[in-house]
């Protein structure tokens, strides 16, 4: 038998500073695909977050998406989200319509001029993704992906429950009793 199988090292609690952490690791991550990313494009005029919007739309409804879903896509701020959307608009990159059927709303649609950007930032966007990814054998790059969108839906959904400190609102307490969540 092997010796390593019978004498597993101590675990080390999730916080010691001899670990890898997730929050460092993350942020660290994050920031310099942001920074090689804004590097790369700042000839083009677009920055990272507006070439999230493109993409976005470019892959969604061609009938556009509302200011809620773009938010709800990006995983944004509705204020930052708002104040993208102004700038894009006065671009040229894309036009805000009524909702056909919620008057509130506003479809939001990619015009020619962005999908004119999109395509010219598109090429680098994909040449710094295969970079960084070649760290990793291509064979384990789809596992990576998955367990990155399980850690992403763990964030959100831990984002999403209240504190313990927080009360929950009285509105929230009675859909989660409608839900079945709660007695």
């Amino acid at each position: 038998m092997d010796g390593d199988s019978l004498t597993a090292a101590p675990m080390l609690p999730i916080d010691s500073p001899e670990r890898r952490r997730l929050p460092p690791l993350l942020r660290r991550a994050w920031y310099g695909l942001n920074q090689a990313f804004r590097r790369r494009i700042s000839h083009t005029g677009v920055t990272p977050d507006q070439f999230t919007v493109l993409r976005i739309l470019s892959e969604k409804d061609p009938a556009g998406l509302t200011q809620s879903e773009l938010n709800q896509t990006m995983t944004s701020d509705p204020n930052t989200i708002a104040s993208l959307l102004e700038r894009m608009e006065s671009a040229g990159w894309l036009a805000r319509h009524p909702h056909e059927k919620d008057g509130r709303a506003y479809r939001i649609r990619l015009l020619p001029a962005g999908k004119i950007k999109f395509s010219e930032v598109r090429d680098l966007a994909v040449a710094l993704q295969t970079e960084i990814l070649s760290v990793l054998p291509e064979r384990k790059r789809d596992e990576f992906f998955e367990h990155l969108a399980m850690v992403a839906d763990a964030c959100r959904s831990a984002a999403e429950k209240p504190s313990r400190s927080q009360p929950v609102d009285p509105l929230k307490r009675r859909e989660m009793r409608r839900g079945g969540l709660t007695r």
